[in-house]
C-alpha cells in the first residue's frame, strides 16, 4: 500500500515538474491563441448585431444639408408620399422632390424666426385628413417603409399650416393688380378662357382673369423670395441624389 502511493505521489511530481519546465513562450503563444479565437467570436457576434443598423442608414441617406440640418432620403419620400410636395410631370422624383424639401426647411427656419399665430387643433386634424387622403391606401406601407408615425404626419400637418399663415402674413393674401395686368394675362392665356372651341368674352372671363393674375404675382414674389433665402443660406447637396 506505502508503494503504490508513493508510486503515484512520484508520477504526480513528474507531470507537475514537466508543466514547469515548459516554455513561457509556447505558453504565452497558447494564451493568445485562445485570445484571439475570442477576439473573432466577439467581433463577429458585433457585426452580426450591427448589420440591420447599417442597412438602414444606408437606405435613409443624407440627400442634403440646410444649415446644418439633415433631409434624408425617407424625408423626401414621405413628403411625396403624403403630397407636402409635388413633382412635375416628367421630372425625378428624387431630385426635384429633394430641392423642395430644401425649400420647405428655408421656409420653417424663417417660420421659427417669425412665428405666426398657432393653429388650431380642428384646423391640424383637417390637414391630416388631408395628408392621409393624399396618400391613400399606400399610407401603411409608407409609414413602414419610412418610419413616418401618427405624431409625425401631425408635426407635418401642424408645419404646413403655419408656412401658409406665414406666407400670408409676410405676402398678404391678395395681390392688387392694375388693369393692364389682367388684360395682358387674358390675352397670354386664351386656353384657359376657352370653353366648347368658343374663347368666353373678357368681360365675363376679368374676374377670374384677375384672381390668377394676382396669383401669380404672388407666386413669383415667394420664388424670388426663397432664391434670395437659398443664396444667403449654407446648402450642401448629396451628388449620389441622382443615383
Amino acid at each position: 500500500m506505502f508503494t503504490e502511493t508513493s508510486h503515484r505521489d512520484t508520477e504526480t511530481q513528474r507531470k507537475s515538474d514537466r508543466k514547469k519546465q515548459m516554455p513561457l513562450c509556447l505558453c504565452a503563444s497558447v494564451a493568445r491563441g485562445s485570445e484571439h479565437r475570442w477576439s473573432w467570436l466577439v467581433a463577429a457576434a458585433f457585426l452580426l448585431w450591427l448589420s440591420p443598423v447599417s442597412a438602414q442608414q444606408l437606405l435613409d441617406r443624407v440627400v442634403a444639408r440646410v444649415e446644418g440640418h439633415a433631409i434624408t432620403l425617407t424625408d423626401v419620400q414621405a413628403a411625396l408620399g403624403l403630397g407636402v410636395i409635388q413633382v412635375p410631370p416628367g421630372a425625378a422624383p428624387i431630385e426635384a422632390g429633394t430641392q423642395q424639401m430644401i425649400d420647405r426647411q428655408l421656409v420653417l427656419a424663417e417660420v421659427q424666426r417669425f412665428p405666426p399665430p398657432e393653429p388650431d387643433a380642428a384646423a391640424i386634424n383637417r390637414e391630416i385628413a388631408r395628408l392621409e387622403m393624399n396618400a391613400g391606401a399606400r399610407l401603411p406601407a409608407l409609414m413602414q417603409s419610412t418610419g413616418l408615425t401618427g405624431q409625425r404626419i401631425r408635426d407635418i400637418a401642424r408645419d404646413n399650416l403655419r408656412i401658409l399663415a406665414y406666407l400670408d402674413q409676410r405676402f398678404g393674401t391678395t395681390v392688387q393688380v392694375s388693369d393692364e395686368e389682367v388684360a395682358r394675362y387674358y390675352r397670354d392665356h386664351e386656353a384657359e378662357f376657352t370653353r366648347g372651341g368658343a374663347l368666353t368674352p373678357f368681360d365675363e372671363a376679368e374676374p377670374v382673369a384677375r384672381q390668377r393674375t394676382a396669383s401669380e404675382r404672388r407666386r413669383a414674389a415667394i420664388d424670388q423670395w426663397l432664391r434670395d433665402l437659398r443664396a444667403r443660406a449654407d446648402v450642401s447637396i448629396n451628388p449620389r441624389v441622382n443615383q
